[in-house]
């Protein structure tokens, strides 16, 4: 998997097969699914990518916008020759993956949507400011431990196993800039009244403890986008991949006809 960067934008492609596309969480990097590569590289050939301000990508300046976020994943697509794809998007990389398949609705094989929302809250330019004052004045280490316990049940957070460490590296070292530029640009999510617009095969899949999009929000993208599949994954919170790895790729491979 050596890794190469187009545009400003770091990825590594691994497996063959159809393409499968993975876009991770804000604050993470495309290792937020390692746990996920040994199952896909068998049956896909996997792109995996640092969304903007994350990882080895580039770090512009703040505010992004999705349909920003959305056109670099399209520009790669179009720089590797990938005509359509799987996806697979977490939280931001849900978000990115429902904002593609509006823009353009042949791109996509199937959709995966994980712990993610489509409206955003009333609250929530002031919730993601005032996370983006605390990252300008203090680093990412001032949100290391809250995002973790929202991340995370506090069983699992008290195991502290390799695979949360490896996503508490990630956050560490996750660049101001990049983040302040996409907590901007989630914030402003919007596109649950045109989800019933998404066409291909859809999965939704949820943690059960999480509270920052919830099973409610997943239920009702879930009834906005016909012929979805929805599970809820329990003693879950929102980094569901990782904390419960065995349910998630269970999901994944009762949907695609995998083992």
């Amino acid at each position: 998997m050596n890794g190469q960067t187009v545009g400003g934008i770091y990825y590594e492609v691994a497996g063959n097969g159809p393409w499968m596309t993975l876009s991770h969480s804000l604050a993470c990097n495309l290792h937020m699914w390692d746990p996920q590569m040994e199952l896909l590289t068998k049956h896909f050939k996997v792109l995996r990518f640092d969304t903007r301000g994350h990882g080895k990508s580039v770090v512009s300046s703040a505010p992004y916008t999705l349909d920003q976020l959305a056109k670099d994943a399209s520009d790669l697509f179009q720089e590797l020759g990938v005509q359509q794809t799987h996806w697979i998007g977490l939280s931001m990389g849900g978000m990115i993956g429902q904002t593609l398949a509006l823009a353009q609705p042949n791109l996509f094989a199937s959709l995966v949507l994980a712990d993610t929302t489509s409206r955003r809250p009333d609250n929530a330019v002031q919730m993601w400011g005032e996370r983006i004052d605390i990252v300008r004045a203090q680093g990412m280490e001032g949100l290391v431990d809250s995002t973790l316990s929202r991340w995370f049940t506090a069983p699992y957070k008290e195991k502290n196993s390799p695979a949360m460490q490896a996503v508490t590296a990630q956050i560490r070292s996750t660049p101001v800039e990049g983040f302040a530029g996409c907590a901007q640009a989630i914030s402003a999510i919007n596109t649950f009244d045109r989800l019933p617009e998404i066409t291909c095969r859809t999965l939704i899949v949820v943690g059960s403890d999480d509270h920052g999009t919830p099973p409610a929000m997943a239920q009702k993208i879930h009834e906005q986008i016909q012929g979805s599949v929805y599970h809820v994954i329990p003693e879950a919170s929102h980094i569901s991949n990782v904390e419960q790895t065995a349910l998630f790729n269970q999901h994944l491979c009762d949907f695609y006809k995998i083992s």
